[in-house]
């Protein structure tokens, strides 16, 4: 049985993550910061919940102690916690941008090593963002090239970095980062743009279903590789 941990998983594309990999027979632990929202989501799908918030180091560890204590080990990590920082830029939003796209990476990452070290295929997903690659905010022909959300995007180009990097100082454990593409969530609300999340989530059950020999080290979408 793979035990596989998603964060930010109570709505959204982690939700439906969790739901698609329940269905192919995973052990899912669904960590959401609101324990009364993550605890409704979880059992509504038959999954475990556990509550996490990645701008909390304590909540984090805690949730990764209860997993080991559960399960012994943990095959695949899905960082999905995520917020769209589309406000005011200055100093405080910032902060808070990074704290959550990038720095819970580390955090909830950090915690998962030991655990992950334990599973004979590791793997790590992290759900970034191609507003944070170069090359296509750029490209007159993206559609990333028009939209304005700078804190956003500096931080998933941060969440991507990581995982790249990760990939280089972890070698045993698999780590990719995804472009999810245009999704109708929460955080796309206010444009009422978007496609269902079951079509997004297949990205991520992609990577997060990976075989030993799969690659590392990549940002992907549906069609596969993309430039940073």
């Amino acid at each position: 049985m793979t035990v596989t941990l998603i964060t930010g998983a109570n709505k959204g594309i982690g939700f439906e993550t969790a739901r698609q990999l329940l269905d192919l027979g995973h052990t899912v632990y669904l960590g959401a910061r609101d324990p009364e929202r993550g605890e409704k989501a979880a059992a509504g799908i038959g999954a475990r919940f556990v509550q996490l918030d990645v701008t909390d180091d304590a909540s984090v560890r805690a949730a990764l102690a209860s997993i080991d204590a559960a399960e012994g080990r943990l095959d695949v990590l899905v960082n999905n916690a995520g917020i769209l920082a589309d406000g005011a830029v200055d100093g405080p939003a910032a902060l808070r941008a990074f704290d959550v796209n990038a720095v819970g990476l580390v955090r909830v990452t950090e915690a998962a090593l030991p655990l992950l070290r334990k599973s004979s295929n590791p793997t790590v997903v992290t759900v970034s963002s191609s507003m944070g690659s170069f090359w296509a905010v750029t490209n007159p022909d993206r559609p990333e090239y028009g939209m304005p959300l700078a804190l956003y995007a500096a931080s998933k180009a941060a969440a991507t970095m990581l995982t790249v990097q990760y990939a280089k100082s972890q070698p045993g454990i698999k780590f990719n980062a995804l472009e999810p593409g245009t999704t109708a969530t929460d955080m796309t609300a206010a444009f009422g743009i978007g496609r269902p999340v079951e079509e997004s989530a297949k990205i991520v059950v992609r990577l997060a279903t990976l075989g030993a020999d799969g690659p590392t080290g990549t940002l992907q979408d549906e069609l596969g590789e993309l430039a940073f």
